[in-house]
């Protein structure tokens, strides 16, 4: 699978955003029982940032895509949002939703869905103007550069956060530790860490092109993120629940991390 390994210049060619959108998260504007992952990110997100625990001036969320799910509960907790992606067609499409542009991909489904979780599901459309007013900027991001947003060097974040990227780009669990490496540089010290990934996965879906993914154990992921430096304060492992009846893509489970950048690091 190595060898074969999607890279920089598939994602160049075949991801779009739209294609990606419409494949994972094109639902009924009552009903966003969708993907077992969404669902999962969605509630631990929810409850991460409702805690009020995780909080400060700006998050960093390495590899946005075209997408602003993980981006809702997290609104309510920073002063500035600043979202980042390896392709430029992927900001393009963010940032058409950003500015409510004409043919902008309708997320209402789920900002009800994650107003629902918040208590009031008639409050989405202030939730959509607040992430709107929340997300600042939007840049190009390479992981595999020890400063993953050159030329540009910001200020350390307060929180780093990043959903389903990692195990997309890195072919192996050498340059899958080196990545991580480099997306630390940009949080504080004390800062926290919250990661978002799959497990046991080797491809997933976007329209009519499969793109790899690392395979990853629970195990393999808890060891690099000590080894980069964190202190881990919370973990969760859900089983997927559409292995044998969805083709999209082919993990066993999902698991979520909360971790804490230790100091002299």
């Amino acid at each position: 699978m190595e060898s074969n390994f999607t890279g920089p210049k598939d994602y160049q060619k075949y991801f779009h955003g739209r294609d990606y959108l419409q494949t994972y998260f094109d639902f009924d504007q009552c009903d966003i029982q969708g993907p077992s992952w969404l669902l999962f990110i969605l509630k631990q997100l929810h409850q991460t940032f409702s805690s009020g625990d995780v909080r400060g001036d700006t998050l960093i969320d390495i590899g946005t895509g075209p997408s602003i799910y993980h981006l809702l509960s997290a609104c309510e907790c920073f002063r500035e949002i600043i979202a980042t992606d390896y392709l430029d067609r992927n900001l393009q499409e963010l940032e058409r939703w950003l500015k409510m542009e004409p043919g902008a991909f309708d997320w209402s489904p789920v900002v009800k869905y994650v107003c629902e979780l918040e208590g009031d599901s008639e409050q989405w459309a202030k939730k959509e103007e607040k992430l709107r007013k929340t997300v600042k900027q939007f840049l190009k991001c390479d992981i595999t550069k020890k400063n993953p947003l050159e030329p540009l060097a910001l200020p350390q974040a307060d929180c780093l956060l990043t959903c389903l990227c990692l195990e997309a780009a890195c072919k192996d669990l050498d340059v899958y530790g080196k990545a991580m490496k480099n997306i630390t540089t940009l949080l504080k010290p004390g800062g926290h860490f919250l990661l978002f990934l799959v497990l046991q996965e080797t491809y997933y879906t976007v329209g009519q092109h499969r793109f790899s993914c690392l395979y990853l154990e629970k195990e393999q992921v808890e060891q690099i993120v000590q080894e980069t430096g964190y202190c881990v304060e919370h973990l969760e492992v859900a089983p997927s629940l559409e292995k044998d009846v969805s083709t999209l893509a082919d993990y066993d489970a999902m698991m979520f991390l909360i971790a804490r950048k230790m100091k002299g690091v």
